[in-house]
């Protein structure tokens, strides 16, 4: 019912040409089907004409001229059988886009069928189902066999597997015990579990990935600028043949034979559906984009500008060199280091106990001070790691990278060093983006130069930016001249979502990311992996490529039909035939953007 109302238009010349026809075929009264016809045609073509108005208002060229243009026109000379076709063929070409939106758009809107609705939570060993909206951080749940995880969690219970292929596009199933992070949208194993909430409803994963879905449904691919560039000239060329042709034959009806053959469709359907489908095919391959303008400039992109912690780095440091500074051994100074660090809850302790190997120590009287180290008992000696400054005061080399120093009974020790290790994807990435004729690449990270300029190296880039604030980003980008533009900038963090609000094209490493990146993004990698955007950039590009194929040749093949109907060999009626067929033809061709190559 909701379709029928949508396309009133559409089924009122289906119901009156049908009563047209019956009174002309069936109770031979030509002249109140001519006038059905007529009125109706006369009723359309104003609606049309008032909307036409209305976009050359907004500043854009209106192409159903053309179209008023044809059924007037043909009204004019007594074709109004050709005028009924054409208007079929104007009112069902919205059901036809519908159909072929609804066709691209398929994978985006599985993602909002499966989004999760309630939750198992267990309290004192009773289980209550409730919305997941009312979930709460903290909560118990029990997510059974093959259900959907409700909100991002962190395992209770375990080992199971999971199934994140709705949320990074990879059908693996991936192993995870107790303690593991588990990602809303997730599809549960084969065994019952049990987890804690880590996020509300709102905050987890899968709600971030639907809200960016309906922002992206809610901005629909209106490709203006391709319809205007080639809508002015096409209009003209068709008034100009049509032209010519009445006044050489001296016929009216020529002028309208020549206009019914000069469809309009190809500007105004095929290349809206072509970036609807481009959008489509990024979702299935883990990439949201979020307007279809966005495919258009990302197919243009001269610069890729990456910041490098999380982007081009794992984001993860690991312990890189272990540097004793006394006869303490490598392995020993590891194991006092991490013994010491095993109850903090700091990102390096985590990458500390991680290195070691073997057994750690018992560590008592552990004191931990904020932003200076932490220090502990072991085997009866003091031992402290942190800053350099907390453990000693000797004056001692400092590397580059991150470090912590180790000092036992007062003695300095030595240091250990940590380094963020680089994507292993992120060379190759880089290289494809070059073979793809981009011109520049950038990094802009807020690290030191020495150690920026070590991961530039390591992965091809030439043009860095070091020890950038997120101010000193966005004016990085802003300064960029125009040669360099337009540009995309990739980024992870919470600190990027300025910068990609600002490039041209943001592009956000979603997978494990800050929701501010997100959301300030034009489009979201939702797989942790930097080979997607050179994707996305190959699925913008062949989708800007069938997008103007598909208008040139349903304009060409308009324009061998009018200049064949301009000798008077195509009757309106055969004209208008024509013309549904030139418009399957480019929408047919439109849908192949949706298609991975």
């Amino acid at each position: 019912m909701r379709r029928l109302r949508q396309y009133r238009e559409f089924w009122c010349v289906i119901v009156l040409g049908v009563i047209a026809l019956w009174l002309q075929f069936v109770t031979h009264q030509a002249g109140v089907a001519q006038v059905i016809v007529t009125a109706l045609g006369v009723l359309l073509a104003l609606m049309m004409f008032i909307d036409m108005v209305k976009t050359l208002r907004s500043g854009k060229f209106g192409v159903d001229l053309l179209a008023i243009t044809a059924v007037l026109a043909t009204l004019a000379v007594g074709e109004y059988w050709a005028a009924l076709i054409v208007l079929l063929m104007l009112t069902g070409g919205d059901a036809l886009e519908d159909f072929a939106a609804q066709r691209a758009n398929s994978e985006l809107q599985e993602l909002l069928d499966n989004s999760p609705q309630t939750a198992h939570r267990l309290v004192a060993d009773q289980l209550a189902d409730i919305p997941v909206g009312k979930v709460v951080v903290g909560d118990h749940l029990v997510v059974r066999p093959g259900e959907v995880i409700p909100v991002d969690g962190t395992l209770l219970t375990g080992p199971t597997t999971v199934n994140e292929a709705s949320l990074t596009g990879e059908a693996q199933p991936i192993e995870k015990v107790i303690g593991n992070t588990v990602m809303s949208g997730s599809i549960n194993g084969e065994a019952s579990v049990q987890l804690q909430a880590d996020q509300t409803a709102s905050n987890s994963q899968y709600q971030n990935i639907v809200r960016l879905v309906k922002q992206a449904e809610e901005q629909p691919a209106k490709f203006v600028r391709m319809a205007d560039r080639y809508a002015v000239p096409f209009t003209l060329l068709a008034y100009v043949i049509a032209g010519i042709a009445w006044a050489v034959s001296g016929d009216p009806v020529r002028f309208a034979e020549v206009l019914v053959v000069a469809s309009p469709c190809p500007l105004i359907l095929a290349a809206p559906i072509a970036l609807i489908s481009g959008m489509s095919r990024a979702s299935r391959n883990g990439i949201i984009v979020k307007t279809g303008t966005t495919l258009e400039k990302l197919a243009k992109v001269n610069t890729f500008a990456f910041d490098k912690t999380g982007t081009i780095t794992q984001g993860k440091l690991v312990v890189d060199r272990v540097v004793p500074a006394s006869a303490v051994t490598v392995e020993t100074l590891l194991q006092l280091a991490a013994s010491t660090e095993q109850h903090s809850g700091h990102v390096l302790a985590q990458s500390l106990v991680a290195a070691t190997t073997g057994a750690l120590l018992n560590a008592t009287e552990v004191t931990e001070v904020t932003a200076q180290g932490v220090e502990a008992t072991i085997d009866g000696q003091k031992i402290r790691v942190g800053k350099a400054s907390f453990v000693t005061d000797e004056d001692v080399d400092k590397p580059d990278q991150t470090a912590v120093f180790v000092s036992a009974a007062g003695l300095y020790q030595g240091y250990i060093s940590f380094s963020d290790r680089v994507r292993p994807e992120a060379a190759s990435t880089m290289t494809a983006l070059r073979d793809a004729q981009v011109s520049h690449l950038l990094m802009i990270s807020g690290d030191r130069e020495p150690i920026a300029r070590q991961i530039a190296s390591e992965v091809g880039i030439d043009q860095i930016h070091a020890e950038c604030l997120p101010a000193d980003k966005i004016a990085v980008l802003a300064k960029l001249p125009a040669d360099q533009r337009p540009v995309a900038m990739v980024g992870d963090g919470i600190n990027d979502a300025p910068s990609l609000a600002t490039a041209d094209v943001g592009i956000a490493m979603g997978a494990h990311g800050a929701t501010a990146a997100s959301e300030s993004a034009d489009a979201v990698v939702l797989k942790d992996d930097l080979t997607r955007v050179n994707m996305a950039r190959r699925i913008a590009q062949d989708t800007m490529r069938v997008a103007k194929q598909a208008v040139l040749i349903g304009i060409f093949i308009c324009t061998a039909l009018m200049l064949v109907a301009s000798f008077g060999v195509i009757p309106a009626i055969i004209g208008a035939v024509f013309q549904e067929i030139v418009d399957t033809v480019t929408i047919l061709y439109a849908l192949r953007a949706r298609t991975d190559r």
